[in-house]
This record gives structure tokens, C-alpha cells and sequence, in this order.
């Protein structure tokens, strides 16, 4: 793992084209939303490889700043943390918990979470996320961070109603918009502490710290790769501590992760039309 410390994005520019870039400034002090006067050197290539700059930095504020990644799945992890455990009334695991996001729940920074019809309870669930960065395959802890291309933001959104209801959860996690990821990719970061935060209108709901995780990032990443195979864009998402809570149309949610940055969100109320 790098110790040099960036921050990838993806931005759509004036002209529509979907492009690569550098977050080039940024205030580790700052919880609330993004600063648009931040500057973006805007970069062809690749995020998992060379990127190289093109033209001179643009604000922020003049882009629209997409999903870091479009992952191939999203692995979550279950009770991963041991307040958040207590407080569902679930026993600590022995071994990671893994379920599956689909890659249609993906969202972007800004981009509106839609409450279905048919649900009384969606809650928010502020994780730190693990991108991959290369093709992962039954790798060894001691070397699992290796495959890490850096970490970002995700809102793990689920309709707990249906949780309870069905037993299982791709139907409760899996709604088109209920995974919330970024505002940006930050390499060269220690994942073992840091504070993982969530804001609702502005009043804090959850406040925990990745030093409180059952299975750290090494060990889920080598877990998860020996169960299944882990590709570049991928994404881990570690649990989230204590405080889950409702979100309702007309909320604000955003989630912090220290270091990265924050990931805010509109909730509203998804119309369904029907379709001929």
C-alpha cells in the first residue's frame, strides 16, 4: 500500500465526457460537505493504472462528480461491528458474515437515495469501503492489502422492514440507489482507525471508529477472495457501527469517513410508473 496519499475520482465534464481526475486540495479537518471552490486536475487514463493530467485544474464545483467506481458487485459484511451487533440483538460472528449488493444500487455523490413503495422502515448505514484493485484470488492476509486500490464512503441503505420480513437481504439492500459510494477513491491510507460518522439533517447519528471492526480490512479481503473472486473496482463494504437509524423523503444524509471525506445524499420518495 502506497503511502503517498490521493484521492481518484470520476467527473463528467461541461462538453458530457465522463473523465478520470486528482482531487488536488482537500481539508482533513472538515466533516460537512464538499468545498466547490476544491480544485480537480482533470486526467486521461485509468484509475487502475497510469493516470496522466490533461489541461489545467478545474473547481469542483463546476463538475459532476459520479460514483468513484462502477463495481461488479458490492460484498457486504454483517454485524461487523460489536455495537452495531448489540444493538440488532445479534450474537458476534466468528467469521465474516458476506452478502451481496447488486451493481444497478450504486449511486453517486449527490445523487438522490429513493425510498420504494411498499417499505415503512429504510435506514442509513455509514461504512468504510474497500475498492479493489486488482483480480484478487484466495490471497493470504499478510498480503491482502496489496490488492487494495484505496478506500471511500458507502451508505449500505436498507429497507429494515423487508430484512425482517424475507430473512435474507437482496431484496432489503438491493434497490436501485440503496448504495450510495464515494465522493472519491483515497489511496495510501491506514484503514485500521478511522472514525466512520453519520449525519442526518445535520444531527449526528452514528459515530464509530474502523479500530472497532471484528474482521479487519486484511482479513476480509483475504476471506472474500477465498470465497469468491474479487476484480478490479470491486467493492467491500466493513459494517457499520451502532445508530442505524430511518430516512424519510426531504432528508439529508451524508457519511464521513475520516480522511476521506464526506458522501452526502438526498432521500425522496421513488414514484412507480407502470411500464407497457
Amino acid at each position: 500500500m502506497s503511502a503517498e496519499i490521493r484521492r481518484l475520482l470520476r467527473f463528467v465534464d461541461a462538453d458530457g465526457r465522463l473523465r478520470p481526475g486528482l482531487l488536488l486540495d482537500f481539508d482533513p479537518a472538515a466533516e460537512g460537505p464538499v468545498d466547490p471552490s476544491w480544485r480537480v486536475q482533470p486526467c486521461q487514463g485509468d484509475l487502475f493504472g497510469e493516470l496522466r493530467p490533461v489541461g489545467p485544474p478545474v473547481a469542483l464545483g463546476s463538475l459532476r462528480l459520479l460514483s468513484p467506481v462502477l463495481p461488479g458487485k458490492v460484498v457486504g459484511i454483517g454485524s461487523n461491528y460489536r455495537d452495531h451487533a448489540a444493538e440488532m440483538g445479534r450474537a458476534l460472528p466468528t467469521e465474516p458474515k458476506l452478502f451481496l449488493k447488486p451493481s444497478t444500487a450504486v449511486i453517486g455523490p449527490g445523487d438522490a437515495i429513493p425510498v420504494p413503495p411498499g417499505t415503512e422502515r429504510v435506514d442509513h448505514e455509514a461504512e468504510l469501503a474497500v475498492v479493489i484493485g486488482r483480480t484478487a484470488v484466495r490471497v493470504r492476509e499478510d498480503e491482502a492489502l496489496d490488492y487494495v486500490l484505496g478506500y471511500s464512503c458507502l451508505n449500505d441503505v436498507t429497507a429494515r422492514d423487508f430484512q425482517k420480513k424475507d430473512g435474507v437481504f437482496a431484496r432489503a439492500k438491493g434497490f436501485d440507489g440503496f448504495c450510495p459510494l464515494g465522493p472519491w477513491i483515497v489511496q495510501g491510507l491506514d484503514p485500521r482507525s478511522l472514525g466512520v460518522r453519520c449525519r442526518v439533517n445535520g444531527q449526528l447519528r452514528q459515530d464509530g471508529n474502523s479500530a472497532d471492526l471484528v474482521f479487519g480490512v486484511a482479513q476480509l479481503v483475504a476471506f472474500v477472495s477465498g470465497v469468491m473472486t474479487l476484480q478490479p473496482g470491486d467493492v467491500i463494504a466493513t459494517g457499520t457501527p451502532m445508530g442505524v437509524g430511518p430516512l424519510v423523503a426531504g432528508d439529508r444524509v451524508e457519511v464521513w469517513v475520516e480522511g476521506i471525506g464526506c458522501l452526502a445524499n438526498p432521500v425522496i420518495d421513488r414514484e412507480d410508473r407502470q411500464r407497457g
